[in-house]
């Protein structure tokens, strides 16, 4: 049986320098254990070698040599309650507890099914008394809030009482500290100004992104016809005061983007009255004229025969 041939601290002899150990060529690697991450080189794992190695320290629970934390990039396989992988834990990794991702088709869909009589009743005195007392929190809170900001700022805390520190100089000597062997320092507070500008500039940081939007479902691509680009091929806004870039257009396309076509004419029946109206006068005047020069003939021809008497 071959041995291992791994490298230790012993092969080195004392007082000489130390030389990188590279792995063997290739075809020559038999028994070869790599252990060292210069038996690696820089690169990846040997796969003629059949043992556990960690190229860059990759999958080592103590990863003290690689640049990157696995822990936070190896996502560990989980099962959902019917027994499947769950290929969503990999969208999900990173993100914070309070957000809802929706990774799976079912999550959709209308859950109708699932929809009882208990959901649909509607709610008893109780529950409309917890909802109304929540709602008058949640909005008393927002009122108190406005407020707030709109009254004056508070005025600056006044500086507290001073305190005292004794302590002993390292220097000791009438040389020294005026020759005493302590000395009682006071500290108190400055006093602030209120009108004093801000000294720090304070930047709000942008909120974090939330919950990621629900995924639109698409139908699967389909090839355009030659009618369906012409359908969708939409001609270009010309004015009817202005035309800068000089289009000619016909006389019937104007008419037709003018949209007079489009309006149905409607006549009022007030119309077909009034000429009716008109119509029915204009026979009774003619009437009355014929009757009035009718009239006026016998007379005449009366008078005619008087004469003639």
């Amino acid at each position: 049986r071959k041995q291992d041939a791994t490298f230790t601290e012993d092969d080195i002899k004392p007082g000489a320098v130390a030389k990188p150990k590279l792995a063997p060529p290739y075809g020559k690697r038999s028994g070869f254990v790599p252990r060292k991450q210069d038996h690696f080189g820089g690169g990846g794992a040997f796969p003629e070698c059949h043992v556990a190695q960690h190229p860059l320290g990759m999958g080592k629970e103590d990863n003290k040599l690689g640049s990157a934390d696995t822990s936070q990039t190896i996502v560990p396989t989980t099962v959902d309650e019917k027994g499947n992988v769950s290929y969503d834990a990999i969208v999900k990794h990173g993100q914070g507890a309070g957000k809802n991702v929706l990774s799976k088709h079912n999550e959709l869909l209308p859950k109708l099914h699932q929809i009882t009589e208990d959901d649909l009743k509607r709610p008893d005195e109780e529950e409309l008394l917890e909802t109304q007392r929540r709602t008058e929190a949640a909005l008393g809170k927002i009122v108190d809030f406005k407020l707030q900001a709109a009254q004056p700022k508070t005025l600056a805390p006044q500086p507290g009482q001073a305190s005292y520190i004794k302590y002993t100089p390292v220097q000791k000597g009438d040389a020294h500290n005026s020759g005493a062997q302590h000395r009682v320092i006071r500290m108190s507070e400055m006093p602030t100004d209120p009108l004093e500008p801000p000294r720090f500039r304070h930047k709000k940081v942008p909120r974090g992104p939330g919950s990621p939007p629900v995924p639109v479902l698409h139908s699967p691509p389909r090839n355009l016809s030659v009618k369906d680009q012409q359908d969708w091929k939409i001609p270009p806004c010309i004015s009817n005061w202005k035309n800068q870039k000089g289009y000619t257009i016909p006389l019937d396309k104007r008419l037709a983007a003018d949209g007079r076509d489009l309006q149905e004419t409607q006549i009022n029946d007030n119309f077909a009255k009034l000429s009716e109206a008109l119509y029915v006068a204009e026979q009774k005047a003619r009437e009355a004229v014929e009757m009035r020069s009718k009239i006026q003939k016998e007379l005449m021809m009366k008078e005619k025969e008087k004469k003639e008497d």
